[in-house]
């Protein structure tokens, strides 16, 4: 504002309008300060709200002010008020249109002017000018006055010769003049003005652009004559002027490298290029053979952003040209070797651009040519592409069709040579080309079945139901079988295989296929099957339209399969026996799916799920499976028995109940062993649906799967089952899974350039160096095997090579023979002893293996736990759980902690705190085992006290408060009264259980260790006021007697949490409250009348908590008027104060104070100023902050030191003199020390420090005090 004030003050002299009635007026002066507020929001308003005032008021003068104002605003300082300004001076214009633009022009050139303007402002004025302009083209009344067009366009041709400040934007207002102005206007009057800057058009890209702009606008001035007079060529892309237009786009590409954006001027010459039908000319030599043969950088990158831009634009003959180019090889190029960390990564914007065509383009054709020129762009047979590429999901259903039929021809028949491959690696040369080429044949292949994986996979993408069943059949039809002759039945046998799939790729098709099947179970139903469906239904996943499930439509075909021998190989074939098991299982799905017709059941789902995928893993792993299968399916028949007899007999007992959940529960443990997630989900449904038949032995096997103390026994016995396989198995599924996303990143940053990779390869073998050196190294840190060490010294004594006494002087040495003879011998031997420590390594690595398998086995487990726990919270067999999930928590609190431990302890004390303890529903069944559970809670609170970890004591002390809720159970219906429903405690022997946890009580206030924790009572008496009445006794008792202070004080809150319950005031109503309140307040005065002048944080926090339990109390005593007298206790908190320092302020001091004022004694407010000097005084040292002059200090130091001293023995003075004579050069040193906010006034002085060490202890204290009264007297 400081350029805008000089200028008021400039012309204050000019007659514009009556000074004091515009000083009068803040308001309207105020519009232009909000004007060059930086807030964009203000601006607005401020615009707004000057025109509705000038248009109010219609005054002349202030109309020309303003004028003023806005073209003196025009050249602000603040980059941010400049638009405000010119937005306003154009909005003021649109709404006066009898002010004339020429005389604005003319008065934004005088203000303005770029000769008459200091160097210092020149700048400013430059902006001006252009925010003149603009404020002129935003007035929208440009095309009525064209002779303010030819000034505009002339003055921005002027400014557009300082692009060091103003950059491109005069063209750019030039260019949105143009496209305003009528044909007329511009043939008339800016055809001249615009001559030069026509006619040098490939000089700059502005010009260029200019040229452009005028050639889309007025196309009937500037004919192909005209063009040539300007030009020489009717035609702005031709063979002549393509050098020209190449040289134009590299200065394009350099400007914006900042930016990095697409300039207008090069999709603009691309339109032109396609109207004037010269594209071909144009992308072969402009960009092809123009801006690609520069370096990689911004020409290559403006080429990438020009081929995303221009994909909208061409037909689908153009995009199969353009994408099977050399812009598209360069890319592919660019998308590799930007892998490398620090790379500019252009593929992101790629993306964009190709997402933005698919959404917008309804052609199928296009579509479809763009998914696959950018698939077929390979490096060694793998897509530059991701395979799992979200613009998938904007693909027409017939453009989707044609794409997944592409992707499974090209799997079928690899033709790599009409893939665009970029071999940007070495190693190639050092392979066979038959070698290289099947490399890339899997490569290819691996990324084909990922990506129709991942359209499945995808819920976004539209797809139809055939199309995913079509994709499914596919892979699985690869995955496990081969064409032998081909059939009309099955469509995958009519195409054969070009080169066979080896097993790589079959390991790739199996682990895709599980994957699918896990997408199809958690697949919604498609668009067209839900359109009819009513709103209100539940959302159902994984089936078809007609209700069927996917993985059925799929055993069906595999049955299909499987009976087609003379067309279809299998890769594994069955056995009979396993043959006869697939069979069985079709059967039995077949009996489920008819009962489920009379009366549909979530368990007959959830069985038939799991016959099924149990089937399906048949073709995966035969022999393992196959005593599953015989176990599943007569587990099946006994329960199926054991219902019907149910039906007839309707005379079950718990004895009777029946034995094929405890087979289910050793089938589904089998089950998770299995390293599929598909499988842990489904087994999670079975055995939700089963839960209600599960028997005590059926639970006992789950929790000894989970039981620390038999972890050896289960470990031999898991592993064994699990680790030739499981172990193989885990591996090959997370390499597989992560590979398929990672493959391409692998790919392209091992070979991303070529010279790059011998440095790679040296590293590689420096590696390797070290990690050998390193193992060596280990090998010596080991202590010496002795066995080792005797046979080396036998190998040596044998060959004579070992030196005696005897023969030590002897100079002969062995011959060669006998040398050669010795190095077999001590190699032979060192590579056993290398051997027999790499087993070692193995078999700890083994042992490592195997551990975290059944880990991974005990938190699939936990699975079964939390779904019976959900299901069955009600069942008495729920209280079987409480000791085993306790036993695991304090075992995982003491063991390892790994990452996988920690989560099987978290999951484990999750499923134990939040589903058991804190569950709503609970076993109210447990009357016949009164006995048992008063046990099992005695145990439990008995073990919380012994325990070290007060961690694992909660867990403990959580579980006794479930088992007390267990017994109490639900208060019956019929009791009505409150105080029937307050004292109402079930089953529980309150005696008894009041005893157990006064026991509790009293080791926590007598222990100085003790695990427990006051907030474990806290909760006892909060859920359980009977049991909080039956212990307040206690509690206050520990008031006084505690062991400690901290036990002391953790009573006092005891105490008043239970006495501001509710519910035990309501039970302790009358005299017994009264006579409770009594025996409180004399323990409270006992208590502070203990409290010492310690002035330790325990005894401060002690002091506390008993002063709440006071305020309580004589508030609640005041309150409810009862006989209690408080005269002793007001008599102990006013002796308080000559115990206790007080501060002025702190949680101590505020709640004595609150106490008090319950007495009518209120806080003395500190108006006396003589203690405050005194304390002044003794501070004085302590809070010394700056010096005074060394002249001064001497004078106020000297005075008060000499009387003491008179008293004193000549052995004190010498220190003193020790001191005065050391003060000079402390002085010093504390001047550098000062800025730690003098805090060196309160330490002792260096002259004491530099005291002989015969000095004695008792001297030093003698002396603090005396230095002490020594410092206060400094001041």
């Amino acid at each position: 504002m400081s350029v805008e004030m000089v200028e008021l003050s400039v012309k204050a002299a000019e007659p514009l309008r009556p000074a004091g009635n515009l000083q009068q007026n803040r308001v309207f002066l105020d519009f232009f300060w909000d004007l060059a507020k930086p807030d964009q929001e203000v601006r607005l308003k401020a615009v707004e709200n000057l025109i509705q005032y000038l248009k109010t008021n219609n005054k002349e003068d202030e109309l020309e002010y303003t004028f003023k104002r806005l073209v003196d605003g025009l050249a602000h300082t603040r980059e941010t008020a400049r638009p405000g300004f010119s937005l306003a001076l154009g909005q003021v214009l649109s709404a006066f249109e009898d002010v004339s633009l020429q005389s604005i022009l003319n008065r934004i050139k005088e203000k303005h002017n770029l000769q008459g303007a200091k160097k210092k402002f020149s700048r400013n004025a430059m902006f001006g000018n252009l925010f003149g302009v603009l404020a002129l083209h935003q007035s929208n009344r440009l095309s009525k006055e064209p002779q303010v067009v030819l000034g505009c366009v002339q003055l921005l041709q002027s400014l557009s010769q300082h692009k060091q400040h103003l950059k491109d934007l005069p063209t750019k207002t030039m260019m949105d003049i143009l496209a305003e102005v009528p044909e007329e206007v511009f043939e008339e009057v800016l055809m001249g003005a615009l001559q030069t800057d026509l006619e040098s058009a490939f000089r700059t890209p502005e010009q260029l652009q200019l040229l452009l702009v005028a050639l889309q606008r007025f196309p009937q001035t500037l004919k192909p004559k005209k063009l040539k007079k300007l030009l020489g060529s009717s035609t702005i892309i031709n063979a002549d002027n393509i050098p020209k237009i190449t040289e134009v786009l590299k200065t394009a590409a350099h400007a914006v490298k900042k930016e990095r954006i697409l300039p207008a001027v090069v999709l603009d010459l691309l339109k032109l290029s396609l109207k004037e039908d010269s594209f071909e000319l144009f992308w072969n030599k402009a960009i092809t053979d123009g801006m690609l043969k520069e370096q990689p950088g911004p020409t290559h990158y403006m080429s990438f952003r020009l081929l995303g831009s221009t994909l909208p634009l061409l037909s689908a003959a153009q995009l199969k040209d353009v994408l099977s180019g050399e812009v598209m090889m360069n890319y592919g190029e660019h998308v590799v070797s930007a892998q490398k960390p620090d790379r500019f990564k252009l593929a992101p914007e790629m993306d964009v651009f190709v997402s933005d065509f698919l959404e917008g383009c309804q052609d199928s054709d296009k579509q479809l040519a763009v998914m696959v020129g950018f698939s077929s762009l390979t490096n060694r047979g793998y897509p530059v592409v991701p395979s799992v590429w979200k613009v998938v999901q904007h693909l027409q259903p017939a453009a989707l069709q044609g794409y997944v039929e592409w992707l499974k021809d090209i799997f079928l028949q690899p033709q790599l040579d009409k893939l665009l491959d970029i071999s940007t690696h070495k190693k190639k040369d050092s392979k066979g080309g038959q070698d290289q080429k099947e490399e890339s044949v899997f490569r290819l292949r691996k990324w084909i079945v990922s990506r129709l994986a991942s359209i499945i996979d995808n819920h976004q993408v539209k797809k139809q139901e055939d199309l995913i069943m079509d994709v499914a059949r596919f892979v699985f039809f690869h995955a496990f079988f081969s064409a032998k002759k081909a059939s009309a039945d099955i469509s995958e046998t009519k195409t054969k295989l070009s080169v066979p799939i080896d097993d790589k790729t079959r390991a790739v098709l199996v682990n895709s296929f599980f994957g699918l099947l896990l997408s199809m179970h958690h697949m919604p139903l498609t668009e067209d099957a839900t359109e009819g469906a009513a709103v209100s239904q539940k959302r159902v996943l994984g089936v078809t339209a007609d209700g069927t499930m996917w993985i059925y439509h799929l055993v069906q075909y595999a049955q299909a399969l499987l009976n087609q021998p003379k067309h279809v190989q299998s890769s594994q074939p069955f056995s009979p026996e396993q043959r006869q098991a697939w069979d069985s299982m079709l059967e039995s799905v077949a009996n489920l799916k008819k009962k489920a017709k009379k009366s549909q059941t979530a368990e007959s789902s959830a069985f038939q799920q799991l016959f099924l995928l149990v089937g399906m893993h048949l073709f995966k792993a035969p022999e393992e499976l196959l005593d599953i299968m015989k176990d599943l399916q007569s587990c099946m028949e006994k329960a199926q028995e054991k219902k019907a007899k149910k039906k007839k007999k309707k005379e079950a007992t718990e004895q009777e109940e029946p034995e094929w959940v405890e087979v289910m529960v050793d089938i589904l443990l089998s089950l998770l062993s299995q390293q599929s997630r598909h499988i842990r989900q489904v087994c999670k449904t079975v055995f939700s649906s089963i839960c209600p038949h599960v028997t005590a032995a059926a639970l006992t096997a789950i929790l000894d799967v989970l039981d620390p103390e038999k972890d050896d026994e289960e470990d031999a016995a898991v592993v064994v089952e699990d680790d030739s396989n499981a172990t193989q198995k885990k591996k090959t599924n997370e390499e597989d899974d992560e590979e398929d996303d990672e493959e391409m990143e692998d790919d392209k940053s091992d070979e991303s350039d070529d010279d790059d990779d011998d440095d790679e390869d040296d590293d590689s073998e420096d590696e390797a160096m070290e990690e050998e050196e390193g193992e060596d190294e280990k090998m010596d840190e080991e202590p010496v095997d002795q066995n080792f060490r005797m046979e080396l010294m036998k190998v040596l004594q044998q060959k004579n090579a070992l030196a005696t006494v005897e023969d030590a002087s002897s100079d002969e040495d062995l011959d060669d023979e006998a040398m050669m003879e010795l190095d077999k011998s001590l190699s032979a031997l060192f590579s056993e002893q290398k051997k027999k420590l790499q087993a070692k390594k193995d078999e700890k690595t083994k042992l490592q293996k195997e551990k975290t398998l059944v880990r991974e086995f005990k938190i699939k487990v936990l699975d079964l736990i939390e779904v019976f726990v959900a299901r069955q919270a009600g069942s008495p067999l729920v209280l079987g759980l409480v000791e085993p999930l306790l036993a695991i928590i304090e075992r995982g609190m003491s063991s390892g902690s790994d990452q996988q431990e920690q989560d099987f302890l978290r999951r484990t004390a999750d499923i134990f705190r939040n589903h058991l303890c804190r569950s709503k529903v609970y076993c109210r069944t447990a009357g016949d085992r009164q006995g048992e559970l008063h046990d099992l809670l005695e145990k439990l609170v008995t073990k919380s006290q012994k325990l070290s970890d007060s961690s694992v004591s909660l867990y403990y002390f959580s579980a006794s408060l479930y088992v007390v809720k267990v017994l109490r159970g639900a208060p019956p219906a019929e009791t009505t009264e409150e105080q029937a429903d307050l004292k109402f405690m079930g089953n529980v022997d309150v005696d008894r259980v009041s005893t157990i946890f006064r026991n509790a009580l009293c080791s926590f206030m007598s222990r100085r260790k003790s695990p427990l924790t006051a907030q474990m009572f806290i909760d006892l008496f909060v859920r359980f006021p009977v049991l909080c009445v039956k212990l307040l006794d206690t509690a206050v008792q520990n008031i006084t007697s505690g062991v400690r202070e901290h036990q002391q004080g953790q009573a006092c809150v005891l105490v008043l949490r239970a006495m501001q319950s509710r519910e035990v005031q309501q039970q302790l109503s009358g005299p017994q409250w009264t006579e409770l309140c009594e025996k409180v307040k004399g323990q409270l005065a006992a208590s502070l009348r203990q409290v010492g002048h310690a002035e330790s944080k325990v005894v401060k926090e002690k002091a506390v908590k008993t002063l709440e339990l006071c305020q309580f109390i004589v508030k609640h005593v005041r309150q409810q008027k009862l006989s209690v007298d408080l005269e002793p206790l007001q008599q102990v908190l006013q002796s308080l104060t000559s115990v206790i320092a007080f501060k002025k302020t702190g949680k101590l001091e505020d709640t004595y104070w609150a106490v008090m004022k319950h007495f009518g004694v209120t806080k003395p407010k500190a108006e006396k100023t003589k203690p405050e000097k005194e304390t002044e005084q003794e501070s004085g040292p302590a809070k010394k902050k700056g010096f005074l002059p060394e002249t001064k200090k001497r004078k106020k130091r000297n005075k008060p030191v000499l009387e003491p001293a008179a008293g004193n023995t000549a052995s004190t003075d010498k220190p003193g003199t020790e001191k005065g004579q050391g003060k000079k050069k402390q002085d010093k040193k504390n001047k550098q020390k000062r800025p730690n906010g003098g805090a060196t006034a309160s330490q002792p002085n260096p002259a004491k420090k530099s005291k002989t060490e015969s000095e004695s202890k008792a001297a030093k204290k003698k002396k603090k005090p005396k230095q002490k009264k020594e410092g206060g007297g400094q001041m």
